[in-house]
């Protein structure tokens, strides 16, 4: 054992039945250093990072903490020795304050009485010492998902952790509280805690680590120093590929003859006035800031919400959805922006999660026709390339990414004409989006759907985007065709309507 590493995880493998998760994976840990742990969805680096919390047991190799030897962890060694873990799935009680939170399972008692005075006092301290200014007594409901973040972390130093494990921290998080926990990670690294973060985004791991792990298919590949380490070369080391254009090209498929969705002057859920039009072969970028009323206006068309005034177009027809179930029977899907509460089925198969939307259609007398189903499964799998190796495999078993393909691939069973995508890519490692990215140029150019696709990162919605519409607090506000992108305009109209207000 160095004297450097305050954690190393020495030749992990864990295998499952019929799966290897991890092989032979090492992992070190300075004193005081941000560690980024880098690779696609299903690498296995939440598998590895359960080992060093107690939740996974290793089938073998050893975790070495600050010196000490353990064959595995338990969730009260790992607290005892200095190691906490921030999930992206907070573990926390909403209906509780706080300082509640920050004691919960080990309050402070005066006799035999919780003493929530010494608490809220404690708390204050906790949260003084990362700069951060939260009421101790606010309840965690009413406290913002960047605030809730906080609390874990002060929650974890004041569990005197010197390990902390930050699993995509900033993926809930808005700009401006991505921008606080960056300071307070920092401030962290200053006081000599060690730090493994990982994230899919690359801007992030270059801004904070010192070093990156790469892991590829549950096996580490190599440690960068960060400022010697280029990005195409760690998105090689990730994928086992060079992806040499980021969004893959896409040849002129417009149909301007058939538009498939016209909104004329659509007020509904927050939004007011928007008109647009979507053709066939096109995909139309809806860009906007947090809270613009993109999602809303998804859910109108989809009829997850109601319209009050104004008329929806959909292929020369008038329309009006009550419901999410009559919008997919005309022929519309939603790929939802948390796909894990909104979109993919997590508790049943795949093959129960790509034949969702037609089984009525391909049923006799409520008796399914299994051939079929397995048939129109295997299909999809296929040409979306899920990885997997049975298609009774539960979908929260897969990575983001191949749960993303699920989705698609249930909407294209229940031949969808369009497909609104809600931030496609979030959450999804870059070799996963670079799928997404040609499946969706193949709906247009292959199949002539019409996508609608909001999304949050400038690039991504200018890099697949033939047309970009932008929303300002429920308006439309500008709308550009593709020879006049730029982040600069595109900011200017997203932030319209404050700039006129101001």
């Amino acid at each position: 054992m160095s004297e450097d590493y305050v954690l190393q995880l020495q030749h992990i493998r864990k295998e499952y039945p019929g799966v290897v998760a991890l092989k032979d994976v090492t992992l070190e840990l300075k004193k005081g250093e941000i560690l980024a742990l880098i690779g696609e969805n299903g690498a296995g680096k939440s598998t590895l990072i359960k080992c060093c919390s107690g939740a996974v047991i290793p089938t073998s190799g050893k975790i070495v903490v600050n010196g000490k030897e353990f064959t595995s962890m338990t969730p009260q060694l790992a607290a005892e020795n200095g190691i906490a873990i921030i999930y992206q799935e907070f573990n926390n009680v909403k209906e509780l304050s706080a300082a509640e939170n920050l004691f919960l399972g080990r309050p402070i008692r005066k006799g035999i009485v919780v003493d929530k005075k010494a608490m809220e006092e404690e708390a204050a301290k906790a949260f003084d010492q990362l700069h951060i200014k939260i009421d101790p007594k606010a309840l965690m409901k009413n406290l913002t998902v960047g605030y809730q973040q906080m609390v874990e972390i002060a929650k974890a130093i004041q569990q005197n952790a010197k390990i902390l494990i930050m699993d995509e921290p900033s993926a809930p998080l808005t700009s401006a509280e991505v921008e606080s926990m960056f300071a307070v990670v920092e401030r962290l690294r200053k006081e000599g805690i060690s730090i493994i973060y990982i994230s899919h985004r690359l801007e992030e791991i270059y801004r904070l680590s010192d070093r990156i792990l790469v892991m590829r298919d549950g096996e580490y590949i190599k440690t960068l120093i960060t400022k010697d380490s280029q990005v195409q070369e760690l998105i090689q080391l990730m994928v086992g590929r060079e992806l040499t254009e980021t969004y893959p090209p896409r040849g002129d498929c417009i149909d301007k003859n058939e538009v498939v969705l016209e909104l004329k002057n659509v007020t509904g859920n927050g939004d007011k006035d928007i008109s647009l039009k979507l053709h066939k072969g096109e995909i139309l970028g809806l860009g906007g800031l947090v809270g613009a009323g993109r999602t809303e206006l998804a859910e109108m068309i989809f009829g997850a919400a109601a319209k009050q005034s104004g008329q929806m177009i959909f292929k020369g027809k008038e329309i009006n959805p009550k419901s999410p179930r009559e919008a997919i029977d005309l022929g519309i899907a939603l790929v939802p922006e948390d796909r894990k509460r909104h979109g993919a089925m997590l508790g049943i198969s795949i093959k129960n999660n790509i034949n969702m939307p037609i089984y009525e259609k391909n049923s006799t007398l409520s008796v399914i026709n299994s051939k079929l189903e397995m048939e129109i499964a295997e299909k999809y799998r296929d040409s979306m390339a899920i990885k997997t190796p049975t298609l009774h495999q539960l979908v929260k078993n897969l990575s983001g990414g191949n749960q993303q393909k699920v989705i698609l691939g249930r909407w294209l069973a229940a031949d969808s004409e369009l497909i609104i995508f809600d931030e496609p890519t979030r959450g999804i490692d870059i070799g996963a989006k670079y799928e997404i990215y040609k499946l969706m140029n193949d709906l247009v150019e292959k199949e002539g759907k019409a996508l609608l696709m909001i999304s949050s990162e400038m690039e991504e919605l200018m890099g697949m985007s033939d047309r970009i519409i932008v929303l300002a607090e429920g308006e439309k506000t500008g709308e550009l065709e593709k020879g006049e992108f730029s982040q600069e305009t595109i900011m200017a109209y997203a932030s319209a309507a404050n700039i006129e207000e101001g």
